[in-house]
């Protein structure tokens, strides 16, 4: 099960950490921006040499569909190539799409992210306005092809309150009510460590929401945004682990990506040295985790 498998390449590494691969073209050294004749063949050159320098310390990486799709069709092309060179290398490959939809549009979303003849991805990020009749098609191909979807629960914008937040006639807010849905929508794909396939996004930026959904989800994976750039700290990403460590995957996108730019790091790396500068703050924030979760 995707979950199995997600937990095992944690345990592996000893780390939870997500590299997030949302590549704006501002990112790319001017070096791999010059020898390429297309944008979308710059950043693909980009997000290889990032895999291959992470691989080996970072089990899971995060793409983010949209900035693939700007790029037109090239950058579809470009997705499921690095989709293809992450999962060589043995990483679990997320897919951030935020989709939903209901009938046979849900199927197509969910036939075109996870299905082999698809983009193939392990997992994706999945909006459950709609209900259950719009996460049904997804659950159906998590089982089919062992994979996983993760639905927004709490998501980390400032913003997230302005629905999320709202308290319903019985009280609960409304992303308490989804967490209970997603809870029972992944009953039935539960695995070996305890954790179902079907996982929630939590956002780093909210740790007392997340320490109190941790208790009320204690079968869901948490996929954890907003750490590093966003301004969530290990500190407030705790509180998603269980008593083992086990749980949650925190995703750095712009932490990692462009770690180069890091204060920290200044007169240290320049932007050529991004390989470097990502692998030391993967390192760091590998670090970091594993001290405030007890591993």
């Amino acid at each position: 099960m995707f979950a199995d498998r997600l937990i095992y390449r944690i345990n592996d590494m000893n780390n939870p950490t997500v590299l997030g691969l949302d590549p704006q073209i501002e990112f790319v050294p001017d070096s791999i921006r010059r020898k390429n004749p297309s944008d979308a063949l710059a950043i693909s050159e980009f997000n290889r040499k990032l895999l291959f320098t992470l691989h080996d310390i970072v089990p899971a990486v995060k793409f983010q569909s949209a900035y693939y799709e700007m790029l037109g069709p090239e950058g579809a092309v470009v997705l499921k190539e690095s989709i293809q060179f992450a999962k060589s290398l043995g990483m679990i490959v997320i897919l951030d799409g935020k989709r939903n939809d209901i009938g046979s549009t849900a199927r197509a979303y969910a036939r075109a992210y996870l299905s082999p003849d698809g983009y193939d991805a392990d997992a994706l990020t999945v909006n459950a306005y709609l209900g259950t009749d719009g996460i049904q098609p997804f659950l159906e191909l998590c089982e089919k092809y062992e994979k996983g979807i993760f639905i927004l629960v709490k998501t980390s914008n400032p913003s997230s309150g302005e629905f999320q937040d709202l308290r319903l006639d019985s009280g609960e807010r409304i992303y308490e009510r989804m967490a209970d849905m997603v809870k029972g929508w992944g009953t039935s794909l539960v695995g070996e460590y305890g954790y179902s396939s079907v996982g929630a996004v939590v956002g780093a930026t909210y740790p007392d929401e997340l320490k109190a959904l941790r208790e009320r989800m204690k079968k869901t994976p948490f996929l954890i945004p907003g750490y590093g750039a966003q301004g969530g700290g290990a500190a407030d990403v705790m509180h998603g682990f269980d008593e083992k460590g086990n749980g949650s995957i925190v995703n750095s996108s712009r932490g990692l990506m462009c770690a180069w730019k890091n204060e920290r790091y200044k007169n240290r790396f320049l932007q050529e040295d991004f390989c470097e500068a990502a692998r030391h703050e993967a390192v760091e924030m590998r670090n970091a985790l594993s001290a405030a979760i007890g591993r």
